[in-house]
């Protein structure tokens, strides 16, 4: 059956006969086949063209093929190789397999047998290409680069991530919600040796105790109601890799005792159990709590706190690093153009403005919600004030002057006017005309509001 997309095949066998007979069938089937009948003629064109996979005769002559197999995976890894034999011995296929090859196939090669080999080898090597495409996508999304920060203290930070990453350290985040603690976490992993292996996040106060320690240890079959079978912990499925648990101050004191002992020893039993298992798991903690305060309060141990404060990476909240309000709304601003097919140019200069007045409590997780809704309900090719939300205009001190671009012949009631209409404008909108409930949200009697849209010119509604 011939195929869409054909496959690059390179046969080397020192049978001349044999090498253009089968590569004739070959490119029958629908393959590219290159043929060499020596190792030098082989690496010629390995190093000439791509191929997906090598059938490579043992015997070259005077030559040795797994030489030829393990120049290819030195220099050519990309290229799965496939031996063939006529000579197998009982331990043949294992010195192949050993030495790097994806299979051994013995002479004369059967037809049906050589096609299954070849789209074995072709699947895995697409499975290995399509991992590193999704790995490479990883660190595009959660990797160091993708944290934005040019603020003194993200650099502080920046720079301890690229000291600890490296290293098996229990690592503790702290910063108010929405600094982007997880994101964090998930830079550190993917910067770390163990970026290979899993990334698990747990929330620890999404969950009441119990199940929160089944969650984190497992639990044997019958040790609870409900327990009708063995399950693994997060701890032991993070094996080789990274557990993020999120807010750590609302673990409970029986749980806190089992963290400290896991953190220490690395192990555990399950819940239930009485077999001890060990891990290879890296952990990072975050929180929102003073967890300094939870000590002297009786509700955090003094011990385990000292044992995850070794490392301590602090996020400021976005007020206290507005020099990067701009760089973060462009980059939610084209992440959601990417996602919804938007096409926006960029931001007023008076909308920049207010967001970088604007106080934040939601921190990075409400800015990007703030431009996830620009994108969604704005009109024209840039984001404007009109298409911010009302709170977020209202808290700019300067918006008269942002808005109106005062001269010296307005008056002040004029210089108002603008941001005063879109102000209205944004809530009606949002309420269908409602106009009772603009009111309300507005803070205004209805004759007040029925006033002032009359003298705005905003007594019909406008789309």
């Amino acid at each position: 059956m011939k195929r869409k997309s054909p496959i690059s095949l390179l046969l080397v066998d020192d049978d001349r006969h044999l090498l253009d007979s089968m590569g004739q069938w070959l490119s029958e089937q629908g393959f590219q086949v290159g043929l060499a009948s020596n190792g030098a003629q082989a690496l010629d064109l390995l190093a000439s063209h791509s191929f997906t996979l090598a059938l490579v005769d043992i015997r070259l002559g005077e030559e040795d093929g797994f030489s030829l197999l393990q120049q290819c995976r030195q220099k050519y890894p990309q290229t799965n190789v496939v031996m063939m034999t006529g000579y197998a011995g009982p331990d043949t296929g294992v010195e192949a397999l050993r030495a790097g090859a994806f299979d051994l196939l013995t002479k004369p090669l059967i037809d049906e047998e050589l096609l299954l080999a070849i789209n074995r080898a072709v699947t895995q090597q697409q499975v290995l290409t399509e991992n590193q495409h999704l790995k490479r996508q990883l660190d595009q999304q959660f990797g160091l680069e993708n944290v934005i920060g040019r603020d003194p203290r993200m650099k502080r930070v920046f720079e301890m991530v690229d000291s600890v990453a490296p290293t098996r350290s229990t690592i503790l985040i702290t910063g108010q919600s929405g600094t982007g603690k997880s994101l964090l976490a998930r830079a550190i992993h993917r910067r770390s040796e163990r970026r290979n292996g899993p990334f698990i996040e747990v929330a620890c106060g999404a969950l009441p105790e119990n199940l929160l320690e089944s969650e984190l240890f497992g639990h044997v079959a019958g040790s609870f109601t409900g327990a009708t079978g063995n399950k693994e912990g997060k701890f032991k499925l993070a094996d080789g890799g990274t557990l993020f648990l999120d807010e750590i101050g609302t673990a409970s004191p029986s749980l806190q005792v089992k963290l400290l002992r896991v953190l220490q020893e690395f192990e555990f039993e399950q819940v239930g159990g009485t077999k001890t298992i060990k891990v290879n798991t890296r952990v990072i903690l975050a929180t929102n709590e003073e967890l300094a305060d939870a000590v002297a309060a009786g509700r955090f141990r003094q011990d385990l706190y000292y044992r995850i404060n070794v490392i301590n990476l602090q996020l400021p909240g976005l007020k206290d690093r507005t020099s990067d309000i701009p760089a973060l709304a462009e980059h939610f601003l084209r992440q959601n153009c990417a996602e919804t097919g938007r096409k926006l140019e960029g931001f007023e200069p008076a909308a920049l403005d207010v967001l970088q007045q604007y106080s934040w409590p939601g921190n990075i997780r409400e800015l990007q919600n703030v431009i996830e809704r620009a994108v969604l309900l704005g009109r024209g090719p840039r984001v404007t004030l009109e298409d911010l939300p009302p709170h977020v205009i209202q808290a700019s001190p300067s918006l008269p002057l942002l808005q109106a671009r005062v001269t010296g012949r307005q008056t002040l009631k004029e210089a108002l006017e603008g941001p005063e209409r879109q102000i209205i404008l944004q809530v009606l909108r949002e309420n269908n005309w409602n106009r009772n409930l603009t009111a309300d949200q507005l803070g205004v009697n209805r004759t007040t509001l029925y006033k002032k849209m009359r003298r705005l010119g905003l007594d019909q509604p406008q789309t």
